[in-house]
């Protein structure tokens, strides 16, 4: 694999959002919740207040002065609700004939066990008599028939804030905002990133040199009558860092940056998708000079008509709104777009045509010396001890991306704190690099029969790559389990690699085998340890059969099995070009091919059978051998076998 990346450094700060318009702070549900139950606790009170203070209030008194006050008749009048009496005194009574605590208004309550002779006791002093209804008070009704009202209003309003606040975005624009554009807007002064921050990728910072002297100074390029590509599209794998090249152009050229993910366009809304790209681009123009970055342009840029909505599909009304805008700008207009995708094929060509998308960037995975580069940038904050090597980790490191080595690093930085380390070590690295590739190492101890014959199993691809004479030369063996992996064989490449011949592709197959073979001749059985090892070989010949006409039977044709669907971009269907006789010679071919890897593995096993057990045996008292502990236990030259 081979690979192209830029890198900032972690520790950088994020350029802070420019605010959009002033939008008032919505309130959270718990918010609403308390300001509702706030209101319903005033009017509570105020209604409380009304009913007993505006009246005289009730004294409670005991039962039994109450029975006596009414012997001495000096009750006027009560009221009976269930066991509560309220009465009044009769009026002239003095103040030295009533009790103590006694006033005009008071209140009891007949006992459990009730009184029989109170009614009798009551008529016969002529005492007006009310019953009244257990009903609930005048305030507590008032209140219990406004609050879920108020409830309701409440929960109204909230909801508009919220629907107002996730589909419109802030300012509300036209109904609830859908029409607004939810780029991110970076002021130039925000932006800290630099291309210092971006190792790797020299060639398309070159290339951008030229949109960011055209952004600085426009007027220089109109009076030649020259004029900028109005898109360029980055093209790359995943983690090649195309986002943040764009943001470090930005930064470079000092203008505002629109940062938008074409997903952020689609919207279940006919229409909705459109009308933010034009929104997004009239801001642009208010600000030019001004960038605007598409990132993952795929998901709105596909080709047309194919679609499950033909050419209603609001995708489509989308990507025809984006195709208008850049072909409308005019040449007084100092805006430049980036877009971004690892998706090139399924693009639609009118976004690609000369006029759009002008130039297009091919982000490539970082080599060896953009490894380096990228490592130190990730290390400028992390204390390293002297035995860290960058350009030994580069080396070790093929096929990884700028975020590959990002995360590797900071791999590295949590082991050693787990370790209570205060500074990072190669050992560290090491570690983080095969918790990456193979997985982190698993606690499960094996029986010793699985042991042996996983030690077998790596021992036979060791010794098959450390006799072949164009195979990679062996960095380390290892049968502890790292993730579902039970051992390793891994081979360093001595530089990357971007072209591969017959013979070294015909050499990896027969290492692949390596493991099986060692098996079935020291057990005269094989297992299914050697399934995953299958599947990449079996992969590998019919690539070189199919794709690349490595075989003399087939011949120089490409008989490319199957396509990738332009709108899913994925297999839905296997199309064969070609007919069912040719389908048969090539899985002849397939398996003639790893048949003849196979006898030539056997036959080096074979040959070197007694170095096969020592490596067996090493590995079992050992479990991992570097590349030079292989070299010393085999201790011989590659001869040509």
């Amino acid at each position: 694999m081979q690979h192209d990346k830029m890198v900032k450094n972690a520790a950088d700060p994020v350029p802070n959002e420019t605010p959009g318009a002033d939008t008032p702070p919505v309130p959270t549900g718990p918010q609403m919740l308390m300001n509702v139950l706030t209101w319903v606790l005033v009017v509570s009170s105020l209604m409380y207040l009304w009913t007993n203070v505006t009246t005289q209030p009730y004294h409670s008194i005991p039962y039994s002065d109450f029975k006596q006050e009414l012997i001495s008749d000096n009750i006027e009048q009560i009221s009976v609700k269930e066991s509560e009496i309220n009465g009044s005194f009769r009026i002239g009574i003095s103040d030295e004939d009533k009790p103590a605590n006694i006033h005009q208004r008071f209140r009891t309550i007949v006992p459990s066990f009730g009184d029989t002779e109170l009614l009798t006791l009551l008529e016969s002093k002529q005492v007006a008599i009310q019953s009244i209804a257990a009903t609930t008070p005048l305030w507590i009704s008032i209140v219990l028939s406004i609050a879920p009202w108020l409830v309701l209003i409440a929960f109204f309003i909230y909801s508009s804030k919220m629907v107002r606040k996730s589909i419109g975005g802030a300012g509300g624009d036209g109904a609830f905002g859908f029409s607004k554009s939810r780029a991110k807007h970076f002021e130039a002064s925000n932006i800290t990133a630099r291309y210092s921050d971006v190792a790797g990728l020299e060639s398309a910072k070159q290339d951008l040199q030229e949109i960011i002297s055209f952004l600085k100074e426009p007027a220089h390029y109109r009076e030649l009558g020259a004029k900028m590509p109005k898109g360029i599209l980055m093209m790359g794998p995943p983690g090649c860092g195309k986002t943040l090249l764009a943001r470090a152009t930005a930064g470079e050229a000092g203008v505002p940056f629109f940062s938008v993910s074409g997903s952020e366009f689609i919207e279940m809304f006919v229409g909705v998708g459109a009308s933010r790209v034009r929104d997004m681009f009239n801001n642009a123009r208010k600000q030019a000079p001004a960038l605007i970055f598409i990132d993952e342009i795929d998901s709105v840029g596909r080709i047309r008509g194919t679609g499950l909505g033909g050419g209603n599909d609001e995708r489509e009304q989308t990507l025809n709104q984006i195709l208008a805008e850049m072909d409308g700008f005019s040449p007084d207009e100092a805006v430049v777009v980036l877009a971004a995708t690892n998706r090139p094929d399924v693009l639609d060509p009118a976004l690609l045509r000369p006029g759009r998308f002008d130039r297009k960037l091919i982000l490539e995975l970082p080599g060896r010396n953009a490894r380096m580069d990228i490592l130190m940038v990730h290390t400028r904050k992390v204390p390293l001890a002297d035995d860290v090597d960058c350009e030994s980790i580069a080396a070790k490191t093929v096929g990884f991306s700028g975020a590959d080595l990002a995360n590797l690093v900071n791999e590295a930085a949590l082991r050693a704190a787990r370790n209570n380390a205060k500074i990072v070590c190669m050992e560290d690295f090491s570690e983080a690099r095969e918790k990456i590739i193979m997985g982190a190492t698993q606690g499960e101890i094996l029986s010793d029969k699985e042991r042996e014959r996983v030690a077998y199993h790596e021992a036979g691809h060791t010794l098959t790559a450390y006799f072949s004479p164009q195979a990679d030369p062996i960095s380390k063996v290892s049968i502890i389990r790292h993730g579902r992996s039970l051992g390793m064989t891994e081979q360093m490449p001595a530089e990357d690699m971007h072209n591969y011949t017959q013979g070294y592709l015909e050499e990896k197959i027969t290492i692949m085998l390596g493991g099986r073979v060692a098996e079935k001749l020291h057990y005269d059985e094989v297992s299914s340890g050697a399934a995953d090892d299958l599947k990449n070989a079996t992969g590998l010949a019919r690539q070189m059969v199919t794709q690349w006409g490595m075989n003399d039977r087939i011949g120089a044709v490409n008989l490319q099995q199957s396509e990738e669907h332009p709108f899913l971009g994925r297999e839905i269907s296997e199309p064969k070009k070609y007919s069912e006789y040719s389908a048969q010679m090539i899985d002849e071919a397939v398996n003639q091919l790893i048949s003849d890897c196979e006898k030539k593995c056997a036959r080096r096993l074979e040959y070197h059978i007694a170095k096969l057990t020592l490596l067996a045996n090493s590995l079992l008292e050992h479990e991992s051998l570097d590349g030079p502990q292989v070299k010393a236990l085999l201790g011989v030259s590659k001869p040509n076998k």
